[in-house]
């Protein structure tokens, strides 16, 4: 291994392409870049009302081209040859519908403005119905309940259920579809070349937690569980194989064209892919008791454990368990929340609302976020009385629910913006402690917590409310692209530049920037009103959610 070779670690988030180039021997930063995707920015093919959020591939193309190359540029003359290996994330579960050949529809004439034919985002809740439908389908059809290992609740997030929306609305898709993938297969797919699905190398990580797939019943869920759903189902999952591969596996090499357009030297390995947040949680250093919090429009709590030595114990509640999904050799357990930043985000539009029309195309010249954590910052623990849950855009752990709503209650005369935004803050962090809970009542050990990710290093007020909440000390690591340097940590595996994930670890996990210790004077405020938030939630759950 010599010091001047270096790992790519390319990040595709929920707004953008991140792209960060390390140094093999000792895992410094290079240079960075962050590209926004155009189509997106512009809104086009979303229409939050109806929970419906698409995203074209050439969104992802152009992002990545462009932050690659700036990268690179950086980096100076001659990096893109001195780059051993290539890791890739996405957000999950984001499919799309392809052809023979694995590309997106959207490509194609008849259906380039066509949404159904786009990537389906994660946050995408379109499918809540059709997810319920697998829920309850799972656990009556008479055979197996192939939502055992996904927590035994499936979610409109997810693969099937994303999937069996468009094949009920949109019979044109349906037909033209061979197949679907997923982002994270798609972007090592497309830089390798890789031109028959067969050839694809599927994500052990997005098949396991969003796909049901699994050893104990031999791969994905069976073709008379999935037709009895709906009959072309079947025929896509006889297009996805049996095997998974973990991210430490070479999903191919980088192609003489890809090489050409980026700036890289041909035949780079390039990783399997995964989610964002399991490669972020790698690149935080999650190991068996640490868990791991990126947070940002959502969040995600990843953590592993140690592979069972008999009978599997599935973990109701949550977004899976999987062998390998973050770390090779262990059971990556996945949780999170729906929206965490977005919570905020919409509080911060319903107050800008006005602008509109008092001053058309204008805003507050300062950050109405800063200025609202200025203030909330001063407002006692539970002040008023107001109280909120953090349901916005449902509910992802514990047992997913888009049908949830949020709420906040105890308001009066006297409550103002500051006090709503702290009840908010709050209410996320009550969220985050009702994980937590799920975790530790089914014996998964939780003795650290790792916050990474936007809000982890921009809001010290989110944060140290959290801690209070939690009770626990939370640290925030030094550098804000954890989830690009975890992608790269599995470059530099597929390089042989280690042996080992652990081994990586040690030399890519940044440093602890800041540690948020837990105030004593909040305990008994907060444990009175997490009792409250949960009572609040079952109250909601039970009497003023509609299913139809």
């Amino acid at each position: 291994m010599q010091s001047q070779e270096c790992v790519l670690g390319i990040d595709f988030g929920t707004d953008s392409c991140r792209v960060v180039l390390l140094e093999v021997s000792n895992g410094k930063e290079i240079a960075s870049h962050v590209s926004s995707y155009p189509r997106w920015k512009k809104g086009l093919f979303c229409n939050p009302r109806e929970n419906r959020f698409r995203q074209h591939p050439l969104d992802y193309i152009e992002a990545m081209e462009e932050a690659v190359k700036i990268v690179l540029q950086k980096a100076g003359k001659d990096s893109g040859n001195r780059v051993i290996g290539i890791g890739i994330d996405t957000t999950g579960s984001t499919p799309c519908a392809v052809d023979a050949q694995g590309k997106p529809l959207c490509l194609q004439a008849e259906f380039t403005e066509n949404p159904n034919a786009m990537f389906i985002l994660w946050k995408d809740h379109t499918a809540t119905a059709e997810a319920f439908a697998i829920t309850k389908h799972a656990k009556s059809w008479g055979g197996v309940d192939f939502t055992r290992f996904e927590g035994g609740v499936y979610s409109a997030e997810w693969f099937w259920a994303k999937i069996l929306h468009v094949f009920q609305t949109d019979p044109r898709v349906r037909d033209q579809a061979v197949s679907f993938m997923e982002h994270c297969d798609w972007m090592p797919a497309l830089l390798t070349g890789t031109e028959s699905l067969n050839q694809v190398k599927r994500s052990r990580c997005a098949a396991g937690h969003k796909a049901m797939w699994h050893r104990e019943w031999g791969g994905y869920p069976s073709v008379e569980f999935l037709s009895s759903l709906h009959p072309e189902l079947a025929r896509i999952q006889k297009t996805l194989g049996t095997e998974t591969w973990t991210s430490d596996q070479v999903a191919g090499y980088l192609t003489d064209e890809w090489a050409k357009k980026l700036g890289i030297r041909k035949g780079v390995p390039v990783a399997v892919g995964a989610y964002d947040a399991h490669m972020g949680a790698a690149g935080a250093g999650v190991r068996p008791g640490v868990l791991v919090k990126v947070m940002g429009t959502s969040t995600c709590d990843m953590t592993v454990g140690p592979l069972p030595k008999g009978k599997e114990h599935p973990v109701e509640g949550i977004c899976g368990q999987v062998d390998g999904s973050i770390l090779p050799g262990y059971l990556g357990y996945e949780a999170g929340q729906s929206a965490f930043g977005d919570v905020y985000a919409w509080f911060k539009s319903v107050l800008q609302w006005p602008f509109k029309f008092v001053n058309p195309g204008r805003e507050p010249k300062e950050d109405l976020l800063t200025l609202l954590e200025q203030e909330a910052s001063e407002v006692p623990a539970g002040a008023l009385g107001v109280l909120g849950i953090d349901w916005m855009n449902g509910r992802r752990t514990p047992y997913a629910n888009q049908y949830l709503k949020g709420a906040l209650t105890g308001l009066g005369l006297g409550t103002d913006a500051p006090t709503i935004y702290r009840a908010l803050i709050e209410a996320t962090a009550f969220g985050a402690k009702a994980i937590v809970e799920r975790f530790q009542e089914e014996g998964v050990a939780i003795e650290s917590i790792i916050g990474i990710g936007g809000v982890a290093k921009k809001s010290p007020l989110v944060m140290q409310i959290l801690s209070d909440v939690l009770q626990a000390p939370i640290d925030v690591l030094s550098n804000d692209q954890t989830v690009a340097i975890g992608a790269a940590l599995f470059g530099a595996l597929v390089g042989k530049a280690y042996p080992s994930a652990e081994k990586a670890q040690e030399v890519f996990v940044p440093p602890v920037e800041r540690t948020y210790e837990p105030r004593k004077d909040t305990s008994s405020s907060y444990r009175e009103l997490y009792h409250k938030y949960s009572k609040l939630g079952r109250f909601i759950e039970e009497e003023l959610t509609e299913t139809e």
